[in-house]
């Protein structure tokens, strides 16, 4: 077990351009991207160094080797890692995700997102995220439950309901949760469901929790569009998966008409509208849209530059750069995934007019559910469907409003304004603490 701070560049040092991030990982540009915003973010904010380089480096990091008993008998290693980024304000929170790319660079900018996404937001948490660098198409669903228990043990000194609880994310899902919730419940020697959560509702799972960062989107996407109708908002959808595909469906159920969806597998266009029930009913049955019979295939490029009214990248990290953003032909960017637009593409996307909701604002949905799921599990209650529903787009349209009024008031594109919010109640929380001893 290892514990460390990974290199980083200097956290007071941030471009002055939106260049892209230097060459290197995609963990590695994720990381960069991260540092430039929270240094755009400290200049507007008058921070002084030390205090922007403590919001640069993250609390806690944690590296673990992971050894996976195969069903042949081979013995294989992975490489896991855990960061608390931040706890000034409250416990850790985070998903883990298993990806055969990620790395510690990665999982410390997904943590160092999910701060200020919490202050946004306005929920009791700091920022923390977890990976393990393995492709969980290519395991048995024992060999899966054998890395994830494998995983959690080795984690186990830093996770707790008081401490840093854990989410599903790419890669993860309720069963992953469970497994998690188990492990950790048999080390401590009773049944302890506030340590995850994205977990089954038969284990004290939210109702409404499986949707939540899906709802997020689509509530910040008809923040976004004010008094339009419906009707006549076109959407794409890039990543038709976790967080895409109800997305999409939350859309068309709003009336919007979603023409295009991709995923891994390929893309797929019907400029007269998808069914998006029946295109995720052919994803459950062939396991991608390619192949999607009541559709015409599209590349992933002309996904992104499709003239429509609303683009929605919820895939991974790094999808719009300086190389694809000029091709964006919609108006309205609504980040489903975290990190999917660069600095430059930033930049770019502004002087065209474009309009980007940030990933720490339109995809919170989840982690406000975490919470709320968190809250009733602390007091051994349960809220309805319609109560979290409800909870949820309050805490929404809450910070929309917000981030929206200090982006007009001060001339900020929302990203920056998010920021600003995000990291200025981060850096109250620090000022008011103090520094031990």
């Amino acid at each position: 077990m290892t514990v460390m701070v990974p290199p980083t560049a200097s956290a007071t040092t941030t471009p002055s351009t939106g260049a892209d991030p230097a060459a290197g990982s995609a963990g590695r540009q994720a990381l960069d991207t991260a540092l430039f915003q929270l240094g755009q973010a400290a200049e507007h904010l008058g921070l002084d160094d030390g205090l922007h380089r403590m919001l640069a480096t993250p609390r806690r990091s944690l590296t673990v080797s992971v050894p996976v008993r195969r069903e042949d008998g081979r013995m294989d290693v992975v490489q896991g890692y855990r960061v608390q980024h931040n706890v000034s304000r409250g416990p850790a929170k985070g998903g883990i995700r298993f990806h055969p790319d990620t790395d510690l660079s990665e999982v410390t900018a997904l943590a160092m997102w999910m701060t200020w996404k919490c202050a946004l937001v306005g929920i009791p948490y700091g920022g923390a995220k977890g990976g393990v660098g393995v492709d969980p198409a290519t395991l048995t669903t024992r060999e899966l439950e054998r890395v994830t228990r494998r995983y959690v043990n080795e984690i186990l000194p830093l996770i707790g309901p008081d401490q840093d609880i854990p989410a599903p994310d790419v890669g993860t899902d309720e069963q992953t949760m469970a497994w998690i919730m188990d492990t950790y419940s048999v080390n401590a020697g009773y049944s302890v469901p506030g340590v995850v959560t994205g977990k089954p509702t038969i284990l004290g799972g939210s109702l409404g929790r499986a949707g939540a960062t899906a709802r997020g989107v689509q509530i910040a996407t008809m923040a976004a569009l004010g008094d339009r109708d419906p009707a006549g908002v076109t959407v794409a959808v890039q990543g038709f998966g976790k967080v895409g595909a109800p997305a999409a469906q939350y859309l068309a159920d709003a009336g919007c008409r979603v023409v295009a969806v991709s995923d891994a597998t390929g893309a797929i266009i019907d400029r007269a509208g998808l069914d998006v029930a029946a295109v995720r009913a052919h994803v459950a049955e062939a396991g991608g849209v390619a192949g999607y019979p009541l559709a015409d295939a599209l590349s992933h490029a002309d996904l992104l530059a499709l003239d429509v009214s609303v683009l929605v990248p919820a895939a991974l990290e790094g999808v719009l750069t300086a190389e694809t953003a000029p091709e964006v032909r919609a108006r309205l960017v609504v980040e489903g995934a975290n990190g999917p637009t660069t600095p430059a593409a930033d930049d770019v996307l502004a002087d065209a007019g474009v309009t980007v909701v940030p990933d720490i604002l339109a995809n919170a949905g989840g982690v406000i559910v975490s919470y709320l799921e968190w809250v009733q599990n602390m007091q051994a209650y349960t809220w309805s469907a319609g109560e979290v529903e409800v909870k949820l787009r309050d805490l929404m349209e809450q910070a929309y409003a917000e981030v929206g009024a200090l982006a007009a008031a001060e001339g900020l594109t929302l990203r920056r304004a998010a920021h600003a919010i995000g990291v200025s109640r981060v850096a109250e929380a620090h000022r008011l603490r103090g520094l031990y001893p």
